[in-house]
């Protein structure tokens, strides 16, 4: 399982792994620790991603033919860039590297996300339909009527400020005009897509931004990845395996365009991440996040009077807004400008975590991006009008 790359987005366990040693070893251990030595040379071109100012990089497609190192090699790896990063936090010069040794942390945070998806996505195209973990399945309940978070317009400011870790791209913060709106005051449901399935929205042309209707002419899309129509009903595959649909669960793992088309059906649309943010900013930071080892959204048990919920954990919220620089924001010099910098283009933000996304990680500052038509991550669905 930690070796198999099941499709060119996603990339083997075992290569997660070793990449998120090969940043501690590149970025901090290599220029900083006197007399620290690589376990293998080769390292240098086998795990670096996408940091063209380090060097050349083995092609990303092809990670998955990588039959050596083995997982143990790997983990050995892991051991010797540990103990000399031990070293190094015992020394004078702990201090003067915390933020790229903190910026290293939360990118093996995002990595363990990944694995995550990405083994949830090769394990789907087993005909066996493996179970990672078992776990208990959500019992169906009562969903109740959507509601609506209202925010008058005004001059606001967005993005991160003050003290704690933040991205670069989540900076800096500034000012921009919010007319009056009104956010979903909880997720969508799968019951609530089956119902826009059933209405043929996948044959509904009119719905759909022209890439979007592109993709679903030529992928044959009638349905969220991971729902399989088996004996008239729907069923879902999650990493305990199988399952039969919940209705009450937040729908996932749709596109951005899926959503689009879906919000466009409702007559509604999706929010701008300024609106997420001026409603998110006022929810507490709790939810279905990676620790709670479900693995998977889960349904909505109540809901408080005029609050929005399940801000964060569940599902990344697909927003309308691209992927594009704060006004006044410049990537950080050398090689760590290219950690976001260079994908601001042809991607949209999401917002608010997942059920694979470590809670420590997210914030209501923080910017998520994918292409719109990617879907094998936690993606779902909030309105807006």
């Amino acid at each position: 399982d930690q070796v198999v790359q099941s499709m060119e987005d996603a990339s083997p366990t075992r290569w997660h792994l070793a990449h998120t040693t090969w940043f501690f070893e590149t970025l901090v251990l290599k220029p900083s620790l006197p007399g620290y030595r690589p376990i293998n040379h080769a390292f240098e071109y086998l795990f670096n991603s996408y940091y063209n100012s380090l060097g050349a990089q083995f092609p990303r497609p092809q990670r998955g033919l990588l039959t050596r190192p083995t997982v143990a090699e790997v983990m050995a790896y892991r051991e010797h860039v540990d103990r000399a990063m031990l070293e190094l936090l015992e020394s004078a010069q702990e201090r003067e590297l915390q933020d790229v040794i903190t910026l290293g942390m939360h990118h093996e945070q995002q990595h363990q996300e990944l694995m995550v998806t990405d083994l949830k996505h090769l394990l789907s195209l087993n005909p066996l339909f493996p179970s990672y973990r078992a776990t208990e399945k959500a019992a169906i309940v009562e969903v109740q009527p959507l509601g609506w978070v209202h925010r008058p317009e005004g001059l606001v400011e967005i993005g991160h400020a003050g003290d704690g870790f933040a991205y670069d791209n989540e900076g800096p913060r500034h000012r921009t005009f919010a007319e009056a709106f009104a956010l979903g005051d909880r997720l969508i449901t799968c019951g609530e897509y089956q119902q826009f399935i059933d209405d043929g929205g996948y044959r509904t042309a009119d719905l759909w931004l022209a890439d979007g209707w592109s993709i679903v002419e030529q992928e044959g899309w009638d349905a969220p990845l991971y729902w399989l129509e088996l004996d008239g009903g729907w069923e879902t595959f999650t990493l305990s395996g199988l399952r039969d649909l919940n209705p009450s669960e937040p729908v996932c793992h749709v596109s951005y365009y899926e959503a689009d088309a879906f919000a466009r059906w409702s007559g509604a649309r999706l929010p701008t991440e300024a609106e997420w943010e001026l409603v998110a900013k006022d929810a507490r930071t709790a939810g279905n996040f990676v620790e709670s080892e479900r693995f998977h959204p889960v349904p909505l048990s109540r809901k408080p009077d005029a609050a929005a919920t399940q801000v964060f954990g569940g599902v990344w919220e697909w927003t309308q807004s691209p992927y594009t620089p704060y006004p006044g924001y410049r990537p950080p010099a050398g090689a760590l400008g290219e950690y976001n910098s260079k994908f601001m283009s042809s991607q949209m933000v999401l917002r608010g975590g997942s059920c694979a996304t470590p809670a420590s990680h997210i914030r209501a500052t923080y910017r998520n991006f994918f292409a719109p038509s990617k879907r094998w991550q936690f993606t779902g669905i909030r309105l807006a009008r």
